[in-house]
Protein backbone atom coordinates (compact mmCIF):
# COMPACT_ATOMS: atom_id res chain seq x y z
CA UNK A 1 0.00 0.00 0.00
CA UNK A 2 1.23 3.67 -1.43
CA UNK A 3 1.91 5.33 1.67
CA UNK A 4 1.46 9.31 2.36
CA UNK A 5 4.35 12.40 2.15
CA UNK A 6 2.42 15.39 4.21
CA UNK A 7 3.07 19.33 3.63
CA UNK A 8 5.72 19.41 6.39
CA UNK A 9 3.22 22.78 7.64
CA UNK A 10 0.68 19.65 8.41
CA UNK A 11 2.76 17.32 10.93
CA UNK A 12 2.03 17.24 14.19
CA UNK A 13 4.50 18.03 17.07
CA UNK A 14 4.93 13.70 17.09
CA UNK A 15 5.33 13.50 13.47
CA UNK A 16 8.10 15.94 13.93
CA UNK A 17 9.41 14.66 16.56
CA UNK A 18 9.63 11.07 14.95
CA UNK A 19 11.14 12.37 11.54
CA UNK A 20 14.04 14.62 13.06
CA UNK A 21 14.70 11.80 15.82
CA UNK A 22 14.84 9.09 12.35
CA UNK A 23 17.22 11.54 10.59
CA UNK A 24 19.59 11.80 13.41
CA UNK A 25 19.51 7.92 13.65
CA UNK A 26 20.48 7.48 9.99
CA UNK A 27 22.93 9.92 10.39
CA UNK A 28 24.54 8.46 13.53
CA UNK A 29 24.79 5.01 11.81
CA UNK A 30 27.01 6.85 8.80
CA UNK A 31 24.36 6.31 5.89
CA UNK A 32 23.43 9.75 5.85
CA UNK A 33 26.91 10.86 5.14
CA UNK A 34 26.88 8.18 2.24
CA UNK A 35 23.92 10.05 0.85
CA UNK A 36 25.72 13.37 0.94
CA UNK A 37 28.82 11.77 -1.03
CA UNK A 38 26.41 10.43 -3.49
CA UNK A 39 25.50 14.19 -4.37
CA UNK A 40 28.86 15.72 -4.37
CA UNK A 41 30.07 12.58 -6.58
CA UNK A 42 26.85 13.24 -9.43
CA UNK A 43 27.17 17.14 -9.27
CA UNK A 44 28.31 17.00 -12.91
CA UNK A 45 27.68 20.37 -14.55
CA UNK A 46 27.34 21.27 -17.98
CA UNK A 47 31.20 22.52 -18.34
CA UNK A 48 32.68 19.25 -16.95
CA UNK A 49 33.30 15.59 -19.13
CA UNK A 50 31.22 12.61 -18.71
CA UNK A 51 27.94 11.54 -17.76
CA UNK A 52 25.09 14.35 -16.42
CA UNK A 53 22.44 12.62 -13.91
CA UNK A 54 22.05 14.29 -11.46
CA UNK A 55 21.52 18.38 -12.27
CA UNK A 56 21.67 20.20 -15.98
CA UNK A 57 20.35 17.24 -17.23
CA UNK A 58 16.79 15.44 -18.13
CA UNK A 59 17.35 13.06 -15.20
CA UNK A 60 17.29 15.79 -13.01
CA UNK A 61 13.50 14.52 -11.98
CA UNK A 62 14.07 10.87 -11.78
CA UNK A 63 17.40 11.01 -10.29
CA UNK A 64 16.34 13.00 -7.12
CA UNK A 65 12.90 11.11 -7.13
CA UNK A 66 14.94 7.45 -6.38
CA UNK A 67 17.51 9.72 -4.24
CA UNK A 68 14.96 10.76 -1.88
CA UNK A 69 13.55 7.40 -1.77
CA UNK A 70 17.11 5.96 -0.67
CA UNK A 71 16.61 8.28 2.73
CA UNK A 72 13.28 7.56 2.89
CA UNK A 73 14.10 3.93 2.95
CA UNK A 74 16.71 4.14 5.90
CA UNK A 75 14.51 6.35 7.43
CA UNK A 76 12.02 3.96 7.62
CA UNK A 77 14.63 1.29 8.96
CA UNK A 78 14.34 3.67 11.77
CA UNK A 79 11.16 4.18 12.28
CA UNK A 80 8.46 2.82 9.95
CA UNK A 81 6.53 5.59 10.13
CA UNK A 82 8.59 8.37 9.21
CA UNK A 83 7.57 9.25 5.67
CA UNK A 84 9.67 12.75 3.94
CA UNK A 85 7.37 16.04 4.20
CA UNK A 86 7.93 18.73 1.75
CA UNK A 87 7.70 22.06 1.74
CA UNK A 88 5.57 24.09 -0.67
CA UNK A 89 8.12 27.54 -0.96
CA UNK A 90 5.58 29.19 -3.23
CA UNK A 91 2.93 29.47 0.31
CA UNK A 92 5.88 28.84 3.27
CA UNK A 93 7.64 31.71 2.36
CA UNK A 94 9.82 33.37 5.42
CA UNK A 95 12.56 32.41 7.44
CA UNK A 96 9.48 32.81 10.66
CA UNK A 97 7.92 29.72 8.71
CA UNK A 98 7.08 25.90 9.35
CA UNK A 99 10.54 24.35 8.70
CA UNK A 100 12.69 26.31 10.35
CA UNK A 101 11.08 26.20 13.74
CA UNK A 102 12.59 25.25 17.24
CA UNK A 103 11.45 21.44 16.61
CA UNK A 104 12.01 20.92 13.56
CA UNK A 105 15.02 22.66 11.26
CA UNK A 106 15.97 25.55 13.13
CA UNK A 107 16.63 28.62 11.56
CA UNK A 108 19.25 30.83 9.76
CA UNK A 109 23.10 30.95 11.12
CA UNK A 110 24.39 33.80 12.81
CA UNK A 111 25.75 37.09 11.16
CA UNK A 112 29.38 36.47 11.57
CA UNK A 113 29.86 32.66 10.08
CA UNK A 114 26.32 31.99 8.75
CA UNK A 115 26.27 28.85 11.69
CA UNK A 116 23.46 27.59 12.73
CA UNK A 117 23.05 27.92 16.22
CA UNK A 118 19.01 26.74 17.15
CA UNK A 119 17.10 23.67 16.41
CA UNK A 120 18.38 19.98 16.42
CA UNK A 121 20.85 20.37 13.50
CA UNK A 122 22.77 22.95 15.35
CA UNK A 123 26.61 21.98 15.80
CA UNK A 124 26.72 22.38 19.38
CA UNK A 125 24.13 20.13 20.45
CA UNK A 126 26.40 17.62 18.95
CA UNK A 127 24.46 15.23 16.73
CA UNK A 128 24.87 16.85 13.39
CA UNK A 129 28.42 16.98 13.02
CA UNK A 130 29.28 18.10 8.62
CA UNK A 131 31.78 15.35 7.13
CA UNK A 132 31.39 15.10 4.04
CA UNK A 133 31.54 18.65 2.29
CA UNK A 134 33.51 20.50 -0.51
CA UNK A 135 34.88 23.24 2.30
CA UNK A 136 36.14 22.74 5.61
CA UNK A 137 33.90 23.19 8.48
CA UNK A 138 32.01 21.02 10.89
CA UNK A 139 29.12 22.98 11.00
CA UNK A 140 25.81 23.36 9.48
CA UNK A 141 25.51 26.78 7.95
CA UNK A 142 22.58 28.52 6.59
CA UNK A 143 21.64 32.38 5.28
CA UNK A 144 18.12 32.58 5.25
CA UNK A 145 16.91 34.76 2.92
CA UNK A 146 20.27 36.24 1.73
CA UNK A 147 20.70 38.82 4.69
CA UNK A 148 23.44 40.80 2.88
CA UNK A 149 21.89 40.94 -0.45
CA UNK A 150 18.38 39.59 0.12
CA UNK A 151 16.27 37.58 -2.10
CA UNK A 152 13.04 36.11 -2.75
CA UNK A 153 11.61 32.59 -3.05
CA UNK A 154 9.75 31.91 -6.26
CA UNK A 155 6.23 32.62 -6.21
CA UNK A 156 3.45 30.63 -7.64
CA UNK A 157 3.48 32.54 -10.77
CA UNK A 158 6.93 31.42 -10.98
CA UNK A 159 6.31 27.92 -10.49
CA UNK A 160 3.39 28.10 -12.87
CA UNK A 161 5.55 29.37 -15.67
CA UNK A 162 6.90 26.04 -15.63
CA UNK A 163 4.20 23.73 -14.61
CA UNK A 164 2.50 25.18 -18.21
CA UNK A 165 5.51 24.32 -20.42
CA UNK A 166 3.94 20.95 -22.06
CA UNK A 167 6.97 19.72 -22.98
CA UNK A 168 9.33 17.73 -20.43
CA UNK A 169 13.07 18.54 -21.86
CA UNK A 170 14.29 20.12 -24.93
CA UNK A 171 18.00 19.92 -26.72
CA UNK A 172 20.52 20.68 -25.96
CA UNK A 173 19.79 18.95 -22.53
CA UNK A 174 21.73 20.90 -20.46
CA UNK A 175 21.21 24.17 -18.25
CA UNK A 176 21.32 25.81 -21.73
CA UNK A 177 17.48 24.83 -22.52
CA UNK A 178 15.59 27.80 -23.24
CA UNK A 179 12.28 26.09 -23.25
CA UNK A 180 11.04 22.59 -21.70
CA UNK A 181 9.30 21.81 -18.32
CA UNK A 182 12.73 20.12 -16.75
CA UNK A 183 15.32 23.36 -16.85
CA UNK A 184 12.43 25.83 -16.48
CA UNK A 185 11.92 24.19 -12.83
CA UNK A 186 15.64 22.96 -12.52
CA UNK A 187 15.85 26.53 -12.93
CA UNK A 188 19.08 27.51 -14.93
CA UNK A 189 18.28 31.09 -16.49
CA UNK A 190 20.54 33.33 -18.92
CA UNK A 191 22.81 35.72 -17.64
CA UNK A 192 24.37 35.83 -13.72
CA UNK A 193 23.37 36.67 -10.52
CA UNK A 194 20.21 36.22 -9.09
CA UNK A 195 17.56 37.07 -12.21
CA UNK A 196 19.30 33.82 -13.71
CA UNK A 197 18.35 31.72 -10.10
CA UNK A 198 14.36 30.33 -11.06
CA UNK A 199 12.70 27.72 -9.18
CA UNK A 200 14.54 24.87 -7.52
CA UNK A 201 17.59 26.57 -7.92
CA UNK A 202 16.45 29.86 -6.04
CA UNK A 203 15.65 28.12 -3.18
CA UNK A 204 19.28 26.66 -2.81
CA UNK A 205 20.34 29.89 -3.35
CA UNK A 206 17.56 31.59 -0.71
CA UNK A 207 18.65 29.20 1.72
CA UNK A 208 22.34 29.89 1.53
CA UNK A 209 25.65 28.26 3.32
CA UNK A 210 25.79 24.67 2.51
CA UNK A 211 22.89 24.90 0.61
CA UNK A 212 24.69 26.50 -2.32
CA UNK A 213 26.06 23.89 -4.22
CA UNK A 214 26.93 20.36 -4.29
CA UNK A 215 27.05 19.44 -0.48
CA UNK A 216 23.67 20.46 -0.65
CA UNK A 217 22.47 17.29 0.75
CA UNK A 218 24.23 18.72 4.54
CA UNK A 219 20.84 20.34 5.44
CA UNK A 220 17.97 18.50 6.12
CA UNK A 221 15.86 21.12 4.19
CA UNK A 222 17.11 19.78 0.78
CA UNK A 223 15.03 16.58 0.99
CA UNK A 224 11.58 18.77 1.97
CA UNK A 225 12.79 20.93 -1.10
CA UNK A 226 13.31 18.19 -3.49
CA UNK A 227 10.32 16.30 -2.41
CA UNK A 228 8.23 19.24 -3.25
CA UNK A 229 9.76 19.49 -6.41
CA UNK A 230 8.93 16.21 -6.84
CA UNK A 231 5.52 16.91 -5.83
CA UNK A 232 5.83 19.44 -8.82
CA UNK A 233 6.80 16.69 -11.27
CA UNK A 234 3.40 14.88 -10.55
CA UNK A 235 1.42 18.01 -10.62
CA UNK A 236 2.99 18.74 -14.11
CA UNK A 237 2.12 14.83 -15.42
CA UNK A 238 -1.56 15.20 -14.15
CA UNK A 239 -1.50 18.66 -16.17
CA UNK A 240 -0.52 17.49 -19.16
CA UNK A 241 -1.86 13.71 -19.27
CA UNK A 242 -0.77 10.88 -21.60
CA UNK A 243 1.86 13.21 -23.54
CA UNK A 244 3.81 13.96 -20.53
CA UNK A 245 6.61 11.96 -20.51
CA UNK A 246 10.33 11.85 -20.09
CA UNK A 247 12.77 13.00 -22.89
CA UNK A 248 14.93 12.38 -24.77
CA UNK A 249 12.66 8.90 -25.79
CA UNK A 250 15.89 7.72 -27.33
CA UNK A 251 19.83 8.46 -26.99
CA UNK A 252 21.35 11.78 -28.80
CA UNK A 253 22.53 10.94 -32.07
CA UNK A 254 26.47 10.35 -33.44
CA UNK A 255 27.46 13.84 -33.77
CA UNK A 256 25.95 15.68 -31.41
CA UNK A 257 27.38 16.67 -28.54
CA UNK A 258 25.12 15.39 -26.31
CA UNK A 259 25.79 11.98 -26.93
CA UNK A 260 26.84 9.67 -23.98
CA UNK A 261 26.45 12.84 -21.70
CA UNK A 262 22.55 12.45 -20.54
CA UNK A 263 20.23 9.24 -19.96
CA UNK A 264 17.38 8.78 -22.47
CA UNK A 265 14.00 7.06 -20.98
CA UNK A 266 15.25 3.70 -21.14
CA UNK A 267 18.93 4.05 -19.99
CA UNK A 268 20.26 2.88 -17.30
CA UNK A 269 20.03 6.13 -14.30
CA UNK A 270 23.40 5.77 -12.52
CA UNK A 271 24.34 5.16 -9.59
CA UNK A 272 21.21 2.53 -9.39
CA UNK A 273 20.01 -0.17 -12.18
CA UNK A 274 16.97 1.74 -12.55
CA UNK A 275 15.57 3.55 -15.97
CA UNK A 276 13.66 7.12 -15.96
CA UNK A 277 10.68 5.43 -17.72
CA UNK A 278 10.48 3.39 -14.29
CA UNK A 279 10.21 6.55 -12.52
CA UNK A 280 7.72 8.50 -14.15
CA UNK A 281 4.67 6.57 -11.88
CA UNK A 282 5.59 6.72 -8.33
CA UNK A 283 1.63 5.93 -7.29
CA UNK A 284 2.36 2.50 -5.79
CA UNK A 285 5.26 3.76 -3.44
CA UNK A 286 3.79 7.11 -2.23
CA UNK A 287 1.11 9.66 -2.90
CA UNK A 288 1.41 13.18 -1.83
CA UNK A 289 -1.40 15.22 0.26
Amino acid sequence: MAYTRKDVSTLTRSERRRFVGALMEVKRRGEYDELVRTHIEYYVSDGEDGLRTAHMAPSFLPWHRRFLLDLEEALQRVDPSVTLPYWDWTRDRTAAGTPWSEDLLGGTGRASDQRVMSGPFAYDHGDWTIKESVTDGEFLTRDLGRAREPLTLPTKQDLDRALDDPVYDVSPWNSTSAKGFRNRLEGWGSGRGPGSWRNHNRVHRWVGGHMVGGASVNDPVFWLHHAFVDLCWSRWQRRHGAGARYLPARAPGFGDAQRGRVVARHESLPPWDVTPDQLEDHSRIYRYA
